[in-house]
């Protein structure tokens, strides 16, 4: 059997003196964005962190999906009023369903996206251990490693011009590599041109260390490539983040988010800044000048290994992993500070897929041959 090979971008960084300032566009300034004139849509839109980074490129979203609850929640709170949100399981949305919806037939919509939930594939959780049962996710339970198809049955029978699918690395590694080449099958087989590659977040402009898998599908008749975005020559550091000494007590939600009591308090002490524990895995103390190791969604727990504050025995606070995910400052949040955390640990970062869906409008739907 051939070795399956994904390209891995990756680049050499810059001198830090030639990177421009970090700076996060606010709610009001994504809503000010000028349009592109492509309308997408999003399914396994968690709280809209792969829709915002659409509107950040320009486009309108107009269709979203999502059925748990507490995203549903935070999605709506910040998506435009023209954003229809629906919130049954994508196993009952049919095709047809999100055509109605949108008021277009087979072929109009310009881009489908979606990013089914990924624990069954991610290098750290049980992998194919977990395959076809039944699991806990975020504030429910549901099978997870099935879902990559029921986006591509909503990709063959919507026919949008042009895809866009993201996961985790793992899905290209260990057993998830035999799923991996039965989706990039039956992407093929819906009429599509496709290319699969791990993109890094950190050099796609976000503080943070986050490779994920990106399809990218072109419609046959379009007669066109997929493209994926060229890496920045640069990436920003937790102090570009506003990363700073502010104490135990999250300014958000009031909750002490000390690690101090705990075991990965005990370790964080025993770290220099940068380290990562031996004992602990994902267990990192931060360093002012790297980027923040990923942010998970369990992370939010304060007796949990996960990313830590560089200088305090903290979590990260909600202003500072906003700030490291690449929300908006003002991007509201509902719930408890771990809930919060969640969140924006399911979220693809908006940056990142702002410079991906900016490659997709100028690389391809702009030279794709206009239809009638």
């Amino acid at each position: 059997m051939p070795v399956l090979r994904v390209p891995v971008v990756r680049v050499h960084e810059t001198e830090a003196g030639m990177k421009p300032p970090y700076v996060v566009p606010t709610m009001t300034e994504v809503a000010a964005t000028p349009p592109n004139g492509y309308t997408a849509a999003s399914s396994f839109s968690g709280c809209g962190g792969s829709s915002l980074g659409y509107r950040m490129a320009g486009f309108t979203v107009r269709w979203a999906s999502e059925f748990v609850p507490a995203a549903v929640d935070v999605y709506r709170r910040n998506a435009p009023d023209y954003t229809h949100i629906d919130t049954r399981d994508i196993r009952n949305v049919t095709a047809a369903d999100v055509l109605t919806d949108l008021g277009m037939v087979p072929g109009e919509l310009d881009l489908f996206d979606g990013s089914p939930p990924c624990s069954s594939f991610s290098i750290s959780g049980k992998k194919s251990a977990g395959w076809g049962k039944v699991s806990e996710y975020s504030d429910t339970a549901q099978r997870t490693d099935d879902l990559f198809y029921e986006y591509i049955r909503l990709v063959d029978g919507i026919q949008p011009r042009v895809f866009v699918a993201e996961n985790v690395a793992g899905l290209v590694k260990g057993a998830a590599k035999g799923y991996f080449r039965q989706i990039m099958t039956a992407m093929k087989a819906a009429g599509y041109r496709v290319s699969a590659r791990v993109l890094d977040s950190v050099w796609l402009g976000v503080p943070q260390v986050r490779p994920r898998l990106i399809f990218i599908g072109v419609r046959d008749d379009l007669e066109l490539d997929p493209t994926h975005p060229a890496p920045l020559p640069y990436r920003y550091h937790l102090r570009d983040a506003g990363v700073t000494t502010a104490g135990m007590i999250d300014p958000e939600t009031r909750e002490n988010i000390s690690m101090e009591p705990y075991a990965v308090g005990k370790e964080w002490h025993r770290l220099r800044p940068g380290g990562e524990s031996k004992r602990y895995f994902n267990l990192k103390r931060g360093s002012l000048t790297e980027p923040s190791r990923a942010i998970t969604a369990k992370g939010g727990d304060v007796t949990a290994a996960s990313m830590s504050h560089p200088s305090e025995c903290r979590k990260l606070n909600l202003v500072e992993l906003r700030s490291v995910c690449g929300f908006p400052p003002d991007f509201t949040l509902t719930g408890t500070y771990r809930q919060r955390y969640e969140r924006l640990g399911r979220a693809v970062p908006p940056p990142m897929m702002a410079r991906i869906a900016a490659t997709v409008a100028t690389q391809i739907l702009d030279r794709a041959p206009v239809t009638t």
